[in-house]
Parts: C-alpha cells; structure tokens; sequence
C-alpha cells in the first residue's frame, strides 16, 4: 500500500486526536469519581432528633380531612376523632415535635376559642387559607393529645399579631400549670387533669410579614415583652421560647434578634426557606420539566448558604452557641393541584421532593452544631406533605420514605467529613451533584445518608473509613424512573425504599455507585 506524506499525516493526526479525545474521557470519568473523608475523631455535635419535626397548619385539609376526622366518624377509624392511620404512619416516622397551630393561622387564632364544649365554640373565617369557615373543634386539648399518642413533642405558636400578652401567658399556664389558678381549674373542668408540660413556644410567626409587618427592632421589643411574662412555674427549665426568624436572607432580622434581645430570654432563632422557583409562578409539582426541576434544587440548596450565613451572625453574638437556630418552615413550594383551592396549598408529591427532603435533612445534620429544630412544612395534604388523605384512603409520600430512611441519624453523633462533589448542569443552572452526611448512634452503629440529584448521570462514591471499626455494610435506597413519579391512590406504593446491596467494604473503604436523582442510606456495622 503507498501513502503520499500528506495522506500519512493525517491519519497520524486522526489518531492523535482520537488518543486525545479517550485521554480526556478517563480524566472526566475520573473526575465524576467522588471521594468521601469521614472524620469520627472530629465527631462531637449531637444531631438534635427535633430536626426531623413537623408542622401542622389550620391549612386546607391538613387539620380537618387530614389529622381528624371528628369523633362522630364511621368512615375513617379514629382515637378520639384523630385518624389511627395517620397516627401510626407518623409513630413509624418517629415524629420528634410538632408545630401547631400555624404559621399565618396561629397570629389571628385564640386558643380560648377551641376548648370547651364543641357546641359552645365560637366560628371564625380562616382570613389566610382560602377564606373557609373554622368551626374551632380542633383545639388545644385535642392536639396535645394527639401529639402523646404519636409520641412527638408539641410545639405551640402563640398568637402575638392580634393576640395579647395575657392571652398567651393563660394558655402557658391552661397547658403546664398543676397548681390551683384559673387557668389550671378550667383545664380540669375540660377534661385534663394533669398539665401536658410544653416545653417549645413560639412567640409569634413571620412577623415581618404575615405576622404583624414589624420592623425587627419593633418585633424585638414585642418579644422581650412577650418572653418576660412566659413563666409556667414548675416547668421554668424547660422553657424553650422561639423567636420569630429571618424570611430566607435577612441577615438584618437575624442580626437585631442577637444584638436586641438578651439571651437568658431566647432560647431558639426561627428561620423560613422554601424552596421555590419563583413566588409569582412557582410551576406545577407533577408536570414540571428538567428546567423547573434544576431551578428548584438551586433554591432548595440555597439552605446551606442560609444556615451558615444565620449562624456565623448567631456565633457573633452567642459564641458558645446557647441559641438554637430552629427551621420551623421548609420545603418545596409549587402551584395547587388543579381544581382545588389554591389557598388550600394541596400539592403531589414526586421524586423532586424526595430530592429536597434527603439534601435539606443533609445539610441540617451536618450544621449540629447550630441547627437544633427544624419543622417541615407540612405534614398531611399541604405543600411538601409526608401524607396524602382522600376520605378513607391514606398513602405515604415519596419525602416521607427519606424522613423514614433518614431517622436512625436522630440523636446520633455528627461525623464531620469532606468531600467535593461532582456538578449538575442544567441549561444555565450548575450545581452540586451529591449531598452527603453521617452519625454514629449510641450503639455504635454509623449512618451515612447520600443523595444524588442529577437525573441523568450515576455517581461512583469512595468512602473513607479510616478510625471506624466497620465489619459490614448494607443500606436502603429510594429511586425511580422519573423525577415526576409518585405515589397516588390509584398506586399507593410506586416510590417505595427497597434493599441496596451496591455497597461493597473493601479494607477501609466502602465503594458504591449511587443511581440517577437517587437517595441511599448505607448502615455501617
């Protein structure tokens, strides 16, 4: 075969090239690699279990359709009018605290006005959540109640922006006083003998907004006011007061709080995030592209900014970290479902969520140190909900199979740990690709939670497990074919967790890959 110089020339830069191209292919395949540090010697923060608490709102049909049902149903069975699939479905999830009775709702509802026969209580128009009539049967016996059958702490939002300081320090005193007092003597009279002992209040709710649009030096007079008088006597110890956070980046709100209040009178800092693409078109939670999906993730990762930024002005003023930095609202945020309500905030649930829920719950646990509380929002029927109720019917939500996964991280010690993730690219939107966290329990038993959000590339994970004793290594993991897939009641399981056998233990080193928009849970033994 003859080959001029030139033709010679050009297949020897043709297979350069060629050589190039595959030279580069292995170092971006080497690239996507990622390699995890843990670091237990460094470990001493306890991951508050309170972190995986909810919120339940006087909010479409998160109360009423949701949690109760009434004590004169026969459709649904029921303790005391409060559903009993719903509330072994939450003692499953191991429902640290729950939040009651709002958000919005809680600064126009007065707690007087749900106790006491249910024939003598008074109607309201729920003014925030689709104007509908509140007939107030739901009230404070009813969900302190609740809450000791689930198993969860109660946490009480008291009314400051239309209530008073001596409306909220009765029911202070209606809730946890044993002596004889007016309060107490009522209580008694409505059926509750012995005081539930509260321990979280929150003095009042967004109120730089729906709470009163205070300035935070005028808010941080209203609680200094509010705090002083919020004694409940026997359980003076135990009183945890929350004030009334940031709206996502106001660092000024965080600031005032600080500097303002004095610190033996704050106990936790609330702060709000949702993650949403846009408050004016927030897109549909089923049928949403992978545009609407990247820019949801980029909200919802913006919690890792927030939580440092709050904290770093937090450390400011309270170095020794005393004041908890208490989430009391996250989660995803879209339009309604068509043909309900749109004040009722009744949203699908899909594998996005599921993506939200295993990144925020991440990011919590590796900031211990600060973030002690954090409330999803909302249980049943609304927004980001771990449970959707249809009558009778009852299904859990892809988010509520990662609170699942995730709880064995409750009151286990964080392992700090590093690692640099690989990118999610998204039209213009480049973020991180894997979100990662890990604790070792009081049994010795280590957790470590890992998430990948791209929906279209695998990861290859390295985990280093230098300083651990481990000997095995199994996990579960939660995934599906499409983002937009959920649970519905026509097919109440189709996302469901399932066994995980992708982890293998080599030395000291575990090797998995981890799936497209996929969570996993490995336990280390």
């Amino acid at each position: 075969m003859n080959l001029t110089i030139a033709t010679l020339v050009r297949l020897l830069l043709k297979t350069a090239f060629t050589i190039t191209i595959i030279f580069n292919s292995i170092n971006v395949l080497q690239a996507q690699v990622v390699n995890v540090s843990l670091r237990p010697s460094e470990a001493q923060h306890v991951i508050d279990k309170n972190i995986y608490g909810h919120f339940a709102e006087h909010l479409g049909t998160c109360i009423y359709g949701g949690f109760y049902v009434g004590d004169t149903s026969t459709l649904v069975p029921h303790s005391e009018g409060v559903r009993n699939d719903v509330i072994e479905a939450l003692k499953k999830l191991k429902v640290p605290v729950l939040r009651w009775p709002g958000g919005c709702f809680a600064d126009t509802y007065h707690w007087k006005d749900g106790v006491g026969p249910r024939e003598k209580r008074p109607t309201i128009v729920n003014r925030w959540w689709g104007g509908v009539t509140e007939d107030n049967s739901f009230g404070t016996h009813d969900f302190l109640n609740m809450c000791e059958k689930i198993g969860a702490q109660p946490y009480l939002a008291g009314n400051v922006g239309s209530g008073t300081v001596q409306e909220l320090i009765d029911w202070v005193q209606y809730v946890n006083f044993e002596g004889v007092s007016p309060m107490s003597k009522w209580r008694k009279e409505n059926g509750r003998d012995k005081p539930w002992d509260v321990s979280y209040w929150g003095v009042g709710n967004e109120a730089w907004g729906c709470g009163g649009n205070m300035t935070p030096e005028y808010y941080a007079n209203e609680y200094r006011k509010y705090a002083t008088f919020m004694t409940d006597w026997s359980n003076s110890d135990k009183m945890f007061r929350i004030a009334s956070g940031a709206n996502s980046g106001d660092l000024k709100w965080t600031e005032v709080l600080m500097r303002d209040i004095p610190h033996h009178m704050l106990e936790g800092v609330a702060l709000h995030h949702y993650a949403v693409i846009d408050w004016a078109k927030k897109g549909p939670s089923i049928d949403f592209t992978e545009a609407h999906y990247a820019a949801t993730m980029k909200s919802a990762l913006k919690m890792e900014e927030l939580v440092t930024k709050h904290s770093a002005i937090m450390d400011k003023y309270d170095p020794k970290k005393r004041v908890a930095l208490v989430v009391d609202e996250w989660g995803g945020w879209y339009e309604g479902d068509p043909g309900t309500n749109p004040g009722f905030l009744q949203q699908q649930n899909t594998m996005r969520d599921a993506m939200i829920a295993g990144v925020t719950l991440n990011i919590f646990n590796n900031h211990a140190d600060r973030v002690r509380m954090a409330n999803l929002a909302q249980t049943i029927n609304v927004l980001q909900a771990v449970i959707l109720t249809n009558k009778e019917k009852i299904l859990l939500t892809p988010t509520f199979h990662v609170m699942e996964m995730y709880n064995v991280h409750q009151d286990a010690t964080m392992i700090p740990l590093d690692f640099a993730s690989p990118t999610y690219i998204a039209g213009k939107d480049t973020m991180n690709a894997v979100s990662v966290s890990a604790s070792k329990n009081k049994a010795g038993v280590t957790h470590i939670s890992l998430v990948n959000i791209d929906p279209s590339n695998a990861r290859e994970i390295n985990i280093g497990i230098d300083g651990l004793s481990v000997k095995s290594v199994k996990g579960r993991i939660l995934s599906s074919a499409r983002l937009q897939d959920h649970n519905s009641f026509q097919q109440p399981e189709k996302v469901k967790p399932a066994t995980y056998n992708g982890a293998s233990l080599k030395g000291k080193q575990i090797n998995l890959k981890i799936a497209p928009a996929s969570v996993v849970v490995l336990e280390l033994r």
